[in-house]
């Protein structure tokens, strides 16, 4: 496993991190004990990067991850952390909370969750419309200067946040949706990203499992799974964006690899300052994704690729529309 840096100013990680999410219910009931299982196979095989959200199963990630995360030499992983996401019983989230006082609060109990004494990247969820990012950002770097936080992140902001941010204190990272069906950051974020010193952890690289070869037509998302109300699983949409797959399934063929290798390794391949995180929940698919390291892609592989999705051919926004004001960029 190799390793790549979070921009100028945060930490070094493999090349690939472990997004933990799905492991929560998010799509779908999930196997603790096989969660825990892909936890320590991930370690295993040197990904260092865990990325989780107080909010995710309103604590349950955290406490998952407090457990398979036991005994282990603390110095040996980074934990990455999304707070600030509002929600309630019975309900699903109702908008950020941004405010100082809230983040420190936020991250007094994911600091107990998750059994340990800092939080390597600590980032807003989602930009709170109603506080500036300088005051949520400045209460982050107090508790940064109190030794409880490492490095700061950001998630899902434009260009202007993320300028307005790095000068209250060094970004390490932004976190946002980067795929071959997801490309609107390459406008203005990424280049945004690189002039300050910035990095860019991407999730969604398969698009929820859109992607990844194993989603097929007629298939219906189970009980409990997000997908379900995704515009690019709807019916009229997914189809379309299926087809995309078998044209990227063609490229992968003459590379040896799976569909997901392949648009892992694209994502990878768009520069030494982005890491992917996978969405694995079974040793499994994260024994299909780590490979997608060792595939080198040619610029004509590249250009094989764009031929087969050309940035901005999926169809369907990438969240249903009642989320889709709280992002940065769109599709």
């Amino acid at each position: 496993m190799g390793t790549r840096l979070l921009g100028d100013t945060g930490p070094e990680v493999s090349s690939l991190g472990l997004g933990a999410m799905g492991m929560s219910g998010a799509y779908g009931e999930a196997d603790r004990d096989e969660s825990i299982a892909t936890v320590h196979a991930a370690l295993e095989a040197g990904v260092t990067l865990i990325d989780t959200g107080d909010f995710y199963a309103m604590g349950h990630n955290e406490l998952l991850l407090a457990e398979a995360l036991r005994g282990r030499n603390r110095d040996s992983y980074r934990l990455s952390v999304k707070f600030g996401m509002l929600a309630g019983p019975g309900r699903g989230p109702s908008g950020p909370d941004g405010r100082p006082e809230a983040v420190k609060n936020f991250l007094g109990y994911s600091l107990t969750r998750l059994g340990t004494d800092h939080i390597d990247i600590y980032r807003p969820g989602r930009l709170d419309p109603a506080v500036p990012i300088e005051e949520t950002v400045g209460a982050i770097k107090d508790m940064v200067d109190a030794g409880y936080v490492r490095h700061i992140g950001l998630s899902e902001v434009d260009a202007a946040t993320i300028r307005r941010a790095h000068a209250v204190h060094p970004i390490a990272d932004l976190q946002i949706e980067y795929s071959l069906i997801s490309r609107a950051v390459e406008a203005e974020v990424l280049p945004t990203l690189r002039e300050l010193g910035i990095g860019l952890t991407a999730y969604g690289v398969l698009g929820r499992g859109l992607i990844s070869g194993h989603w097929t037509a007629g298939h219906t998302a189970g009980p409990g799974d997000s997908r379900a109300a995704g515009p690019r699983f709807a019916p009229g949409n997914v189809e379309h964006n299926l087809a995309l797959v078998d044209a990227l399934r063609e490229v992968a063929a003459t590379k040896g690899c799976t569909v997901a290798q392949l648009a892992i390794a694209w994502v990878a391949a768009r520069g030494e300052d982005i890491v992917p995180l996978v969405g694995a929940r079974t040793r499994e698919r994260l024994a299909e994704a780590l490979p997608a390291l060792e595939v080198e892609l040619s610029a004509d592989d590249l250009a094989e690729i764009e031929k087969a999705v050309p940035a901005g051919s999926a169809r369907g926004d990438r969240y249903p529309a009642a989320y889709m004001p709280g992002l940065g960029v769109g599709n």
